[in-house]
């Protein structure tokens, strides 16, 4: 695997308490990874470790083949960060914002307006950042992270606090930035369905333990639809199906079936009629991602819960 990012273990604590503990995150090179969790999970301690702002208690840092922090200085010269909120001085211009940062950086001065044309701020250069929206004011800070031209760009929570609107337009600008660009993206949110829309691969932070971490393919997997069956003879109709080698589960006087394609289904009401069961209703009920992810949520809680008993 071509890893920009590997975490061994990664651990950090305060006063005895682990916020972070045992994190092994995996980024591939091009994917967005959605590093997920509710707030108070632990996702901007990981990000303030990988960026070299705090120091982990344990494990360790890989990112692009090197160590971290023997090789700080390279590795940091490959990554664009945006950490909590965007540093600005508000009295001063877009372009005079950025100016600070270019000298810092070193970078030609062409980069200025490049950076604001790719986060849609070029009409506003001349601007007083004072008078931006906080979604412009979130771009800006994207364009500050895009000036060195980076490898890696890690977001923490882009879009917090914004309006749906400019919960759109961060959305579209970091998925054009993968895709236009080839920069692997990081980017930290509580909300799934943002995640959802955006991500390639997902990490799942609970309680500082990293509880899932795979393809988004795979987390919508776990929402596969199932069928619930109302009949007017529900015990015999389940025990026929279970007879017949058909799983299925009787709850609350209805049977539930998973993972049942429609020849399947017309086999099942086909076989329930001839054995003189009344059908009165047939739905289709599908978890959504966020019962998903608070399914995920809740049961690494129960896990814990049982192993501190």
């Amino acid at each position: 695997m071509n890893y920009i990012v590997q975490t061994n273990r990664l651990t950090k604590t305060y006063k005895k308490e682990n916020v972070v503990q045992g994190v092994n995150l995996n980024l591939q090179k091009g994917e967005i990874y959605g590093f997920l969790g509710p707030n108070g999970a632990g996702k901007t301690t990981t990000i303030r470790m990988l960026l070299g702002l705090i120091k982990p208690t344990t494990g360790t840092v890989t990112m692009f083949g090197k160590d971290f922090p023997n090789n700080r200085l390279h590795i940091l010269s490959k990554i664009g960060a945006l950490v909590e909120n965007p540093s600005y001085y508000g009295h001063l211009k877009a372009t005079e914002n950025l100016e600070v940062y270019r000298m810092l950086r070193g970078v030609k001065k062409e980069k200025i307006m490049e950076v604001l044309t790719i986060v849609g701020l070029n009409h506003v250069a001349d601007k007083k950042v004072s008078t931006f929206s906080l979604g412009m004011k979130q771009r800006l800070g994207i364009a500050i992270a895009l000036l060195g031209d980076p490898e890696l760009l890690i977001l923490d929570e882009p879009t917090n606090g914004l309006d749906p609107q400019g919960i759109i337009e961060i959305r579209e600008l970091i998925k054009s930035l993968a895709k236009e660009r080839g920069i692997t993206i990081l980017v930290s949110s509580h909300l799934l369905s943002e995640i959802d829309q955006m991500a390639t691969h997902v990490g799942i932070i609970s309680k500082g333990k990293l509880i899932f971490q795979d393809t988004i393919e795979k987390l919508r997997a776990h929402a596969m639809q199932g069928i619930q069956l109302t009949v007017n003879k529900p015990e015999n109709a389940w025990k026929m199906l279970l007879a017949k080698g058909i799983p299925s589960t009787l709850e609350n006087h209805r049977i539930l079936l998973s993972n049942t394609n429609d020849e399947e289904i017309g086999q099942i009401v086909k076989s329930l009629v001839m054995n003189d069961i009344t059908i009165y209703r047939i739905e289709e009920e599908k978890k959504s991602l966020e019962d998903i992810f608070l399914h995920i949520v809740k049961e690494d809680y129960h896990v814990q819960t049982a192993i501190s008993v």
